[in-house]
């Protein structure tokens, strides 16, 4: 690998860096995000979009600190590089409330079309930042990826409008939020790099919710959906964070176009959405994408 990486992390666990271990992670990490965004699809049919994302991320903010408290292990939760952690924690909050409004003002194959460009500038900036260097091959399955995308949503053409700016910005603050986590030392453990995330993310979201239009009483089956969702928004976070420091950000991040295939399974089971053959083809290029970028 190009960057040098400590043999341990701040609990003296040792982290061996592996691509194929980190695209595994990776793999599973936008697997569990997918299932969040079906539950946010769920919960947003009675609930504002701003509201449905403070009640999940407080869901998940709250699971964390329980399970810090139940362990003994709060102390990890305090980040040794704030700076860092804060805008990291920044740029995911925009990222989200970007792609939020995206979805809103696009079709949601045109918004995710657009946000999957984060593992081409994923890779850019790990070139220029990072100093990794992707292989000819890597760069192919990389650029193979997004066309299995483009082959999968078949998406149909649009004036542009502010929701294509907002979907190019919610990119462009994950592939910075992903390098940020890259460069974060062995000695930031984990769980302090996803409880910043949470702490910054929560009143972020509160407060959109409250300027676009306030907040609506939510009853039993919502607080549940969201006790659900936020611990698959942890989940995700944690594997992610994980996935991130023991491979290269410009390999493990192509497999965000994974997505789609999550994306196709759920649905079919939640929300009887059939499956077309352009649907299938896609996802088996990017299939193919995946195997190319760890060549």
């Amino acid at each position: 690998m190009s960057v040098d990486i400590p043999a341990g992390e701040g609990d003296g666990a040792p982290l061996v860096p592996s691509n194929g271990r980190g695209a595994l992670l990776v793999l599973a990490a936008f697997a569990i995000f997918s299932a969040t965004d079906a539950i946010v699809k769920i919960m947003a049919v009675a609930i504002p979009a701003p509201q449905v994302t403070f009640l999940v991320t407080a869901a998940a903010l709250l699971l964390l600190l329980l399970h810090a408290l139940a362990t003994g292990r709060t102390r990890r939760l305090v980040p040794r590089q704030p700076a860092l952690a804060f805008w990291r924690a920044l740029l995911l909050a925009l990222d989200t409330l970007l792609i939020h409004y995206s979805f809103a003002r696009l079709p949601l194959a045109e918004a995710y079309l657009i946000a999957f460009l984060t593992p081409i500038l994923v890779a850019v900036l790990g070139f220029f930042l990072l100093r990794e260097r992707l292989s000819a091959i890597g760069w192919v399955g990389v650029l193979v990826g997004f066309a299995g995308v483009v082959v999968a949503l078949k998406p149909g053409v649009a004036p542009l409008n502010l929701g294509h700016a907002a979907a190019f910005g919610s990119a462009v603050f994950f592939a910075f939020s992903l390098i940020l986590l890259r460069r974060a030392k062995l000695a930031e453990t984990d769980e302090a790099l996803v409880a910043s995330v949470l702490v910054v993310m929560t009143p972020v979201a509160l407060a959109v919710a409250f300027v676009s239009g306030g907040l609506v009483a939510v009853g039993s089956p919502a607080l549940a959906y969201a006790a659900a969702g936020g611990a698959m928004m942890l989940g995700g976070h944690a594997l992610l964070v994980r996935a991130f420091r023991v491979g290269e950000a410009s390999v493990v991040a192509p497999f965000q176009y994974s997505q789609i295939i999550w994306g196709c399974l759920y649905g079919v089971f939640l929300f009887a959405t059939p499956v077309e053959m352009h649907t299938l083809f896609g996802a088996a290029i990017i299939i193919v994408s995946g195997w190319l970028v760890l060549k």
